[in-house]
Order: structure tokens, then sequence, then C-alpha cells
């Protein structure tokens, strides 16, 4: 069995851990070991079974480590799955038993879906995308790597988001709309065109 450690202790990592404890043990073959975090007080105050064990930045992946990052900013997600990867780690793609992947869809390494998200069909997702609760992608969409979808998010039908893009709750992108890397859409924004890097 390998050791799944969560990378980022703070209020969306516990949430991760949380989805990873729904997963039946038929259909994983990892159990929870820890978190990484640079902050060591990160879990204080908090009631939970486990540990930082150490800063992502300076831990070396051991044979049988396997690994989630519950970061949602983009930019320092990616900084740290990057450093990750080149030191060998492994990551895994977890996806809540509640969420619902349709027919065709493509899914890089790293990617969270929380409860209740819905990709439909012939979506194509790159590397260390979240997608949090309750959002939805719609068919032929494609999303960058390391973006952060909030929750009710809704990305229509042939959308594009670049690398990095960030969406916060309740943020819709029209169809065929793009959205470019790194960019920033707030909370109940509607993209209808275009958005610049």
């Amino acid at each position: 069995m390998k050791q799944l450690l969560i990378v980022g202790a703070g209020g969306f990592g516990r949430e991760v851990l949380n989805w990873a404890q729904d997963i039946p043990l038929k259909k994983k073959d990892w159990e929870v070991g820890g978190f990484l975090d640079a902050n060591p007080a990160a879990l204080n105050g908090y009631d939970c079974n486990y540990q930082i064990l150490a800063d992502p930045m300076v831990y070396q992946p051991r044979k049988g480590d396997c690994f989630i990052c519950a970061i949602g900013h983009p930019q320092k997600k990616l900084r740290i799955c990057r450093h990750l990867k080149e030191c060998g780690a492994e990551f895994i793609t977890l996806i809540h038993p509640t969420a619902i992947i349709g027919n065709r869809c493509s899914i890089g390494e790293g990617c969270i879906f929380c409860p209740g998200v819905i990709l439909t069909a012939d979506v194509k997702m790159s590397d260390f995308v979240i997608v949090n609760a309750q959002s939805t992608i719609g068919h032929d969409a494609f999303i960058g790597e390391g973006c952060t979808l909030s929750s009710h998010v809704d990305i229509t039908g042939f959308a594009s988001l670049g690398e990095g893009v960030f969406l916060g709750s309740h943020a819709a992108v029209l169809p065929k709309a793009k959205v470019g890397d790194y960019a920033i859409i707030g909370a109940g924004s509607v993209v209808l065109k275009k958005v610049k890097p």
C-alpha cells in the first residue's frame, strides 16, 4: 500500500483529506500518510488525525510515496508540483465517488475532483487541475495545467482555459470563450468571449 501525502494543510487540504477518506478501499492502492506544508502550525487548533511531516520544497520523495496537491493558488501549486516532479514524485488523480466523468474525457496527472463535479463529454484536462464542489465542465472544453475552479463554477462547451487560470465561486465561462494564462476570474463573473493572459 502506497502512502498518500497531501501537499497543503490549509482549509482545502483538510477538505481533500475528507474526500480521500470517502474513496472506497477497493478503488485505491494508497492510504493517507499525512501532510506536507511550509507552515508547521497549519493544523494547530484542528482535531486532525494526521500530522505535517515536512515542507514540500525540502521533502525527498521515497519509494511508496504518492502525492496530491491541495493548494488553490495556481502559481504556487505549479511551482511546488513541478519541483516535486523533478525530485521523482508520483501524483495521483483524486476523483470523489460522487463526481461524474463523461465519455472520452482526457484527464491529466494530479487533478482533484471534489463532490458533485460533472465533466460531460470530450473534455481535455491538463495536469494539476482542481475542480471544487458542484462545478461543471461542458463538452469539448479545454482546461490548462494548474487551473483552479472554485465551487459552483460553470465551464461551457468548447470553452478554453490557459495555464494557471483561477476562477472564483459561481464564475461562468460561456461557449467558445477563451481565458488566457494566469488570468483571475472573480466570483460571480461571466466570461463572454475572451480574457487576456
